[in-house]
């Protein structure tokens, strides 16, 4: 599955303490109209959950980080699902005990502390997810 997409409009602002993570960033998307897209951000948060999907069981597995981290990257795409806006992110944070790093996909229940972010639409033909059955995710379809 491949597509050929332009550049469209460009958001860069910042999320406010507290923010759930994932929330805030689909919500401006939402907001905006934005169907197809980049997202990119830097920041802090105060907790995390994050997610590793396994394999064999085709199952997520959900971590909670309760401590302060620094959202050191946080790189995903926008799409649709079920009709509704998906943003689909991964992060890596960093702890302050030698710069140890986590990482994963990003879940609902990361807090902001600060977050900066740029979210890039882009202009084509819509992205729509669909169950993908090699891999049991919801993948993009043709």
């Amino acid at each position: 599955m491949r597509r050929e997409v332009n550049r469209g409009r460009i958001f860069i602002g910042r999320l406010e303490r507290g923010d759930d993570l994932l929330a805030a960033l689909t919500d401006v998307c939402v907001k905006e109209g934005v169907k197809i897209g980049r997202v990119e951000a830097i920041g802090a948060v105060e907790s995390a959950t994050v997610g590793f999907y396994d394999q064999d069981i085709k199952v997520y597995e959900y971590i909670e980080i309760a401590e302060p981290m620094e959202l050191l990257a946080l790189l995903g795409n926008v799409s649709t699902i079920n009709n509704e806006t998906m943003l689909h992110a991964h992060v890596t944070l960093g702890d302050d005990a030698g710069g140890h790093c986590r990482g994963g996909h990003l879940a609902p229940g990361t807090v902001v502390f600060a977050c900066e972010y740029i979210i890039e639409e882009l202009i084509g033909e819509a992205l729509v997810r669909g169950p993908e059955e090699a891999t049991g995710l919801s993948l993009w379809v043709d």
